[in-house]
């Protein structure tokens, strides 16, 4: 057992052997760390301004609205430019934007609008930063692209679970506004990994075309495979419903449970542990399942069922285990979405295929992050999210009632030279 355990893991950890992978990923990880630290902070700081649900769904709309609004362009911009100039640029701008909110909250002069500014600043930042990043890390591990998407969400699990907590430590002992200068300067690791690289192989766009036209030839790449859009159903379901919860938290801590800052750090560690035991022991395992679409599906249901017992907990431990659990399959999801659709896609569509991903699946959560926040304000937040499990789960049980080809999809990877999947629906 513990043999088979060591080659399992030596196997999934092989694209390390490449340095300009370890490089990039170190500076990731610590930035992520920081990330993380703001986005806990920054959700802390908007609810002790305001005290309202609403105002926290609103902001988490302002942070993902680019997504939605730019994901025609981002995508084929991170095509045609050098992804490695574009990361520099979109580190650079970040770190500004965390500098000004931490001047703001440290002088006591942050309001409102001003978070709801700099969170739509940040997005749009993030909207080329996130399909930059996935593109890059792609480039970078060339035929290692699938454990390579496993090893960047095992890192952004980490840091997921690692960054709340120490937010939450942060915040009691130096205020709100220390985890802001210090997301700031993580910045500095990833520009360090950059500059650092010494070379990268990108497939350029040289299409004179328009970057619309180059959206819309991804979407009929798309449309071109009944299964891949089945798939990107259950990765746009996923997201609208499980991942508007963690900006609610804030009240959730407060509200329900009776705590403070370090209650939402423990509750946001705990979503991040369970995704890294995902991403670091099932999301590997995951890949030799062929039955793609029923597994897919299988742990979207599980993820609603555990929010759906995390809506009834008053008890911390509880909540813990329930966001846990809740997030220990999303990995397999996200992780079997992203490999497949960059190893199907043509190399020169490689980040647009993200881009379409991101626009679908991600796309809706600003809607969805402000519905949450509107009806826990209407409702009360464990009714709001009850509601939000069970719709997640009658929505994935419609979806395989309807789609026949999902239920029969089986993927086989095959490795041949740079590695392709063949899938089909048997």
């Amino acid at each position: 057992m513990v043999k088979r355990l060591i080659v399992h893991f030596k196997d999934v950890f092989s694209p390390l052997r490449l340095r300009d992978l370890r490089l990039y990923w170190l500076g990731q990880v610590i930035s992520l760390i920081g990330i993380w630290m703001q986005a806990t902070a920054q959700s802390w700081v908007v609810w002790t301004l305001t005290g309202s649900t609403v105002d926290l769904g609103a902001v988490a709309m302002l942070g993902l609205l680019p997504f939605l609004l730019l994901a025609p362009f981002t995508g084929s911009i991170a095509d045609r430019v050098d992804r490695r100039k574009l990361l520099i640029l979109t580190q650079l701008v970040a770190m500004t934007l965390a500098f000004v909110l931490a001047w703001l909250v440290h002088t006591d002069a942050a309001q409102l609008w001003h978070i709801y500014v700099l969170a739509l600043l940040l997005g749009i930042v993030n909207s080329f930063d996130s399909i930059a990043n996935q593109a890059f890390v792609s480039d970078l591990a060339g035929s290692e692209v699938r454990k390579a998407v496993i090893i960047n969400n095992m890192l952004f699990q980490l840091s997921r679970m690692l960054g709340p907590a120490l937010a939450g430590i942060v915040i009691a002992a130096a205020g709100a506004a220390a985890a802001f200068w210090f997301n700031g300067v993580t910045f500095l690791a990833v520009i360090a990994s950059l500059l650092a690289i010494k070379a990268h192989q990108q497939v350029r766009v040289e299409s004179k075309g328009k970057a619309l036209d180059d959206f819309k030839e991804g979407l009929r790449f798309l449309r071109s495979s009944p299964v891949l859009t089945g798939l990107v159903w259950i990765v746009t379901i996923t997201t609208f419903f499980v991942f508007p919860t963690m900006f609610i938290l804030p009240a959730v801590a407060t509200n329900v449970l009776g705590g403070d800052a370090s209650t939402l750090g423990l509750l946001m560690a705990s979503s991040g542990a369970g995704a890294l035991v995902g991403s670091l022991f099932i999301a590997p395992l995951a890949q030799k399942i062929r039955r793609t679409g029923l597994m897919l599906a299988a742990a979207s249901v599980w993820a609603g069922l555990w929010l759906t017992v995390f809506s009834f907990s008053n008890i911390l431990q509880v909540s813990m285990i329930a966001l846990f659990f809740s997030s220990l399959l999303i990995p397999v999801i996200f992780t079997t979405a992203n490999a497949l659709l960059q190893l199907m896609a043509p190399p020169h569509m490689k980040a647009r295929m993200i881009s379409i991903l991101m626009l679908i699946g991600l796309g809706m959560q600003p809607v969805a992050s402000y519905l949450l926040g509107y009806s826990a304000a209407i409702l009360g937040i464990q009714a709001a999210l009850r509601l939000n499990g069970l719709l997640m789960i009658t929505a994935i049980a419609a979806l395989l009632f309807f789609d026949s080809e999902l239920r029969k999809w089986e993927t086989e990877i095959t490795v041949e030279g740079k590695g392709h999947p063949a899938a089909a629906g048997h």
